[in-house]
């Protein structure tokens, strides 16, 4: 029987979140990715890409499938399938390391991207299913506790996966090391996702009825967009979140330049990025029910990050930039999935959130900007600039956001 705010459900989205950040943190776009990617190939432009990949995936299909998600009376079937392939890509990517590695560098480059697209490819899939499985688990205040919780399990996991990058990446030679680092991350991967798919899903009572055919279905999804301001406004707001990728995949490149960076000193920008998130997640979003708010101290963080490396270009100035980038991140998360179910109707939750998450992830190719800027200017700074000022225009608009009642 099923019982909303369950702890058992609680402790099993909890756990699936610490194994899922054990084993992603080592493509982090905002350390090992570009580092990796820059083994191969001197082109930031490239590593931007690469950075897009791993996120910029998901856009692609989320509408089609909140055109079949807004009948599903569960979920949880069909996001069994997304973590199945999800594991296959990463895994792949190990192995495509592994056995071609250095010996044919842009076939490598082409298979890491193939596999980092398949991975956010399929989080398309489980981003629909997953917000859907959080509404109907937990209420709007315990949501924001467990996903808090979940964020505080995960950056305890990223720290641990941290020390055990540091140790692979100073003790292995590259790119050896990041294969060993994506074939073991995807079996800790594999358990997060076995545990998750144990919890206990309600039925969905008010579903929305499916039109004829998918064309019908964008045409009425534009309609709604159209007329929904508050959604348009909202829609706004987090894609400027995203502007904080149009640098941050280039910060550990600059400090690469600025001083020889080992595999201990990577492993810990990650634990000290973690230790923010946790600072984040236990003193302040899991305290905050008015996700507008959380939203917008998160762009302040950001923006203080980023002006913090401006300003400081040392091991202590890149320690706070990462400290407070741990901070921002968390509440970004937790407020971009929880604006969204509190403005969106119980029946059409998938479309408002496939709308919104295909509109506003565009946001998630600002690495490639960034990337052919510094391509072309070859300056941090003015990348480091750009970003502050867009962050800046998302915390003005997100504080005239409001959340009504639906």
């Amino acid at each position: 029987m099923f019982k909303l705010d369950d702890s058992t459900n609680n402790y099993k989205n909890i756990t699936h979140a610490f194994f899922l950040a054990l084993a992603i943190t080592i493509a982090e776009p905002s350390t090992i990715l570009p580092l990796m990617i820059h083994h191969f190939s001197d082109s930031v432009i490239l590593v931007g890409l690469f950075a897009s990949l791993l996120r910029g995936g998901a856009i692609t299909i989320q509408l089609y499938v909140a055109f079949y998600a807004q009948t599903y009376q569960y979920v949880l079937p069909y996001l069994g399938r997304v973590f199945l392939f999800r594991f296959m890509a990463w895994l792949s990517i190990g192995l495509s390391i592994y056995f071609i590695g250095e010996n044919h560098k842009t076939i490598t480059l082409i298979l890491i991207g193939v596999g980092l697209f398949l991975f956010s490819f399929t989080a398309g899939f489980g981003a629909i299913y997953f917000k859907e499985l959080q509404a109907k688990l937990f209420s709007k205040s315990y949501r924001g506790k467990s996903m808090a919780s979940r964020q505080i399990a995960g950056s305890i996991a990223s720290i641990i996966s941290g020390g055990v990058a540091g140790y692979i990446l100073s003790h292995y030679e590259a790119p050896l090391s990041y294969s060993y680092l994506f074939i073991a991350s995807s079996l800790f991967m594999l358990v997060g996702f076995g545990v998750f798919m144990t919890i206990n899903e309600p039925i969905k009572e008010r579903v929305q009825s499916k039109e004829k055919n998918f064309k019908q279905f964008i045409v009425n999804a534009i309609k709604l967009f159209k007329q929904e301001k508050p959604l348009q406004r909202q829609t706004l707001v987090i894609f400027l979140t995203y502007s904080y990728y149009m640098a941050l995949p280039f910060v550990i490149l600059e400090a690469n330049t600025l001083f020889k960076l080992s595999g201990w000193m990577v492993g810990g920008f990650i634990t000290i990025q973690m230790i923010g998130s946790i600072i984040g997640s236990f003193f302040l979003w899991r305290n905050i029910d008015e996700y507008e708010k959380m939203l917008s101290l998160s762009f302040i963080f950001m923006i203080f990050a980023f002006t913090t490396v401006i300003f400081y270009k040392n091991i202590y100035g890149y320690t706070i930039v990462f400290l407070l980038y741990g901070v921002a991140i968390d509440g970004f998360k937790i407020a971009i999935m929880n604006l969204i179910i509190e403005i969106a109707p119980e029946e059409k939750r998938p479309i408002y959130t496939a709308l919104q998450t295909n509109i506003s992830s565009i946001g998630l190719f600002f690495p490639i900007v960034g990337g052919t800027i510094l391509h072309y200017i070859h300056s941090y700074t003015t990348i480091y600039i750009l970003t502050i000022v867009l962050l800046t225009i998302g915390l003005i608009k997100s504080t005239k956001l409001k959340i009504l009642p639906t």
